[in-house]
Parts: structure tokens; C-alpha cells; sequence
């Protein structure tokens, strides 16, 4: 069974077990660590909402067109493919290595490669492209807490202030510790040192906390709807919700069967201009076929998907589904920048959405949350962030112990599955080679 990358990354800390004076000591680092987190976030998703505006309405507005039209679409994904490979190709760092290849723990970056994944990525999420914003802002955060403490505290170990970077920063993602938390239990678990789990989890469930509630005070977007609560479940429910996050799971599994060879392709063309402009030109063409739902990193799509649930029919949400999990893979593949868990929580609404629609009773709130939890556990290979976004998609606690019980059918049909990632092969700084030509390489391990 494929092992949490999560826990191969940072699983090597030794630590003697904390006592109550060391975890008091090191909180102090650890809030700051998560306020310093949750502001870089922040700033980074300001910066990149306001190029968005100006893309999106301002520009288009000005020359008399919608922001809708199909042409406008293909435009500025095109131009958003072409400037992403301009800044891959000429700018130092080179944008960082390929986001295809990484999970949400991967070892941090060098400093000196931090500007050009911070312009990479604001390029991205302001063009409209398929990806979030969680594996290069945990990637810059780590790098810049890991450069920060090298310096003036050098007996924290650095692993640690990585691991702390981690959690702030997924904290901030999803506004609640509680991500974290769950995220990051099979890493701690597995410290050196002695201690209980608690005591482990001390200082990163510190470190998201701050996280959390500094993005709240800033304003940030979260992971946090309402839907109508499933109150007593029925025998039945059990039934059609392991049947809905089954199939969600397939999906996911299909895609990531799919995933390496996506990507060998746009690679064989070798230079990253080319690939990144192909890349955004498909993903044009994909926004036409799909229209704005299918843009951008899908949270706030998530948002009106779950506000409108009747407005919708069931062809319009499997069509949105589809494109959305093709525009993920192309982009994913073809160069940019980006994390797949906010793309993938969308797939999962509207797969949940397009089963309450072609199941008579189902209710709502299940058939989304076991729509997110069965693709999302498939991107994340994690239970616990499977079912944390299940209840978050919802909001409705009363869903945990029956998503407990779907959980584990859905667990069985993914652990054996292909990773959603790509094994790098560490040639040509990362950034455009995806091995000999025998084929796709697969990384063994994801978050």
C-alpha cells in the first residue's frame, strides 16, 4: 500500500518527547510561524484577485465584450499559457519544480526560487486555470520559514519549522485547524522521540490555528457551506452513498490513470513555452465547451454549484464535471502552478450534485459530501481529509457517523489505485523533462 508522502517527507523528525516548558517555548514560534503563513497566503490571493478583475471585467468591459465570451476565454487562457512559459523559461527559478510531481509536504524550495512560483502561480489563479493555490504556497511558506529560523533560532531543527509551515499554511487553506490536525496525525505519529500523539500534535494544531484565524480576521476565502442536515440516517442511505462516493472514486482513479501520460505528452514537446502555451490554449478551448463554472480553482464555482443546487440538471453537472476533471489534468500536465484539491472538491460537488439529481430521495447534503469524499481521497489518498471535507462541503455534523461507515468500502477501492502524481525524475532542473521515452513514471507515494 502506497504510503502518505506526508508522513515520508517529514516523518523523520526526532524529537526527545515535549514536555510542558518546551511546548510553551516553541508556540510562540509556531503562532507566528502561522500568523506570517496566513498573511503570505492572503497577500498572494489579493494580489492575484485584483490581475483577475483586470483580466475578467475591466478589460474585456472596456473593449465592449462579456467576460463570458468564448473568445475572450480562449484569449486569456492562451495568454496566461504563454506568460506562465515566458516566466518558466527566462526568469530565475524557473517557477519551481513541477507542481505534477509534488504532493502538499514536499521538501520546500530553494529561496532563490520563491519570486517566480509566487508570479507563476498569481499568473495562474488570475487567468482562470484549473489549479488551487495549496501546493506552492505551502511550498513558499516552508521555504521562507525553514531561510527565517536557519537564521535566528538554530536549534529549532528544521524539519520541524517545516512540519509547523505545513500545518499553518492548510490551515489558512481551509480555515480550521481541524485540517491540519487530521492531515498531519500519521506524521507526528510517526516522531521519534515518545510522547502522546497530543503532545506531538501541540505546536502544528498552534501553528494552524493562527493560521485560521488570521486568514479569517483577513478576510480570506474558506471551505465552509450549509446544506439542509440529513438527520436519522436510513438503512438505504448507507447503500446509495457508498455507491455515489464508489463512483466518485473512479473517476478520480481513471483520471489518475491517465494523469502520467497526459503529461508525458505536453512534455515531449520539451520547451516550456510551447508546452505552457498549448496547455493554456486547450484549457481556452475546454472554458468554451464548459463555460466560467469550469475556470479558475473552484472554490468560489463550488460555492454557487451549492447556493443553486436545483438550478442545474443532471446533464449540465456531468458535462461540468468532466470538463472540469479534463481541465485539471491539462493543467496539471502542461507546466502551470498549482494544487488539485480545490479542482477536485469542485469535481466532487458536481458528481454529488448529478447523483442526488438521478437518485429518487437521496438526500442533498449526502450525495455531496459522498461525491467530495470519494475523488478527494483518491487526490489526497488521506481518509481523514476525505471526511473533513465531506461535513465541510455540508456543514452538517449529523453526516460524520455514516460517512465513517462509506469511508471504509471507498478506502478499499482507492488504496490500491495510482497515485495522482508524477514521479520527477530530477532532470533539467524539473522543469520540462518527464523521463526517457519508455513512458510515464509514477511517483509511489501522495499526500
Amino acid at each position: 500500500m502506497a504510503e502518505d508522502s506526508t508522513t515520508q517527507s517529514a516523518g523523520a523528525i526526532e524529537m526527545p518527547a515535549p514536555s510542558v516548558r518546551m511546548l510553551l517555548l516553541l508556540s510562540l514560534p509556531a503562532l507566528a510561524i502561522g500568523i506570517v503563513s496566513a498573511f503570505v497566503l492572503w497577500l498572494l490571493e489579493r494580489i492575484s484577485a485584483v490581475l483577475q478583475d483586470g483580466l475578467w471585467t475591466a478589460l474585456p468591459h472596456s473593449i465592449g465584450l462579456a467576460s463570458n465570451n468564448p473568445w475572450w476565454m480562449l484569449a486569456v487562457l492562451t495568454f496566461t499559457g504563454f506568460a506562465v512559459g515566458l516566466v518558466v523559461w527566462l526568469v530565475p527559478g524557473h517557477g519551481g519544480p513541477d507542481t505534477a510531481t509534488t504532493g502538499l509536504a514536499s521538501p520546500p524550495p530553494r529561496p532563490g526560487t520563491l519570486p517566480s512560483i509566487a508570479v507563476v502561480v498569481m499568473l495562474g489563479l488570475a487567468g482562470g486555470v484549473s489549479l488551487g493555490p495549496e501546493n506552492p504556497i505551502i511550498a513558499i511558506n516552508s521555504a521562507l520559514a525553514v531561510a527565517a529560523f536557519s537564521r535566528i533560532a538554530t536549534k529549532i531543527p528544521a524539519q520541524l519549522v517545516m512540519l509547523l509551515a505545513i500545518s499553518a499554511t492548510i490551515g489558512a487553506l481551509f480555515g480550521t485547524p481541524v485540517a491540519a490536525a487530521l492531515v498531519l496525525t500519521g506524521t507526528v505519529a510517526a516522531v521519534k522521540g515518545g510522547g502522546s500523539l497530543w503532545d506531538r500534535l501541540f505546536l502544528p494544531v498552534a501553528a494552524a490555528a493562527a493560521g485560521a484565524v488570521t486568514m479569517h480576521l483577513l478576510g480570506g476565502q474558506t471551505i465552509a457551506f450549509h446544506l439542509p442536515p440529513l438527520g436519522a440516517p436510513q438503512p438505504i442511505d448507507f447503500l446509495t452513498g457508498a455507491i455515489v462516493a464508489a463512483f466518485s472514486a473512479c473517476v478520480g482513479i481513471a483520471a489518475a490513470f491517465l494523469f502520467p501520460y497526459l503529461h508525458a505528452g505536453f512534455h515531449a514537446l520539451r520547451h516550456p513555452l510551447a508546452i505552457t502555451t498549448l496547455g493554456g490554449l486547450v484549457l481556452g478551448l475546454l472554458a468554451i465547451v464548459g463555460g466560467p463554472l469550469t475556470l479558475f480553482k473552484g472554490l468560489e464555482q463550488t460555492g454557487e454549484l451549492l447556493t443553486h443546487p436545483d438550478s442545474y440538471s443532471a446533464g449540465t453537472l456531468a458535462a461540468l464535471a468532466g470538463v472540469k476533471i479534463v481541465a485539471l489534468l491539462v493543467a496539471a500536465s502542461a507546466g502551470f502552478r498549482g494544487g488539485r484539491v480545490f479542482p477536485v472538491v469542485f469535481i466532487g460537488v458536481a458528481i454529488g450534485l448529478f447523483a442526488h439529481a438521478v437518485i429518487p430521495g437521496m438526500p442533498l447534503g449526502l450525495a455531496v459530501a459522498c461525491g467530495g469524499l470519494g475523488i478527494v481521497m483518491v487526490e489526497t489518498r488521506d481518509g481523514w481529509m476525505a471526511l473533513f471535507l465531506g461535513i465541510a462541503l455540508t456543514g452538517d455534523l449529523t453526516l460524520l457517523p455514516i460517512l465513517c461507515v462509506i469511508t471504509l468500502p471507498t478506502w478499499l477501492l482507492v488504496t490500491k489505485a495510482p497515485p495522482f502524481e508524477i514521479e520527477s525524475d530530477g532532470g533539467l532542473d524539473k522543469r520540462f523533462h518527464t523521463g526517457p521515452a519508455g513512458g510515464p513514471r509514477r511517483n509511489p507515494s501522495t499526500i
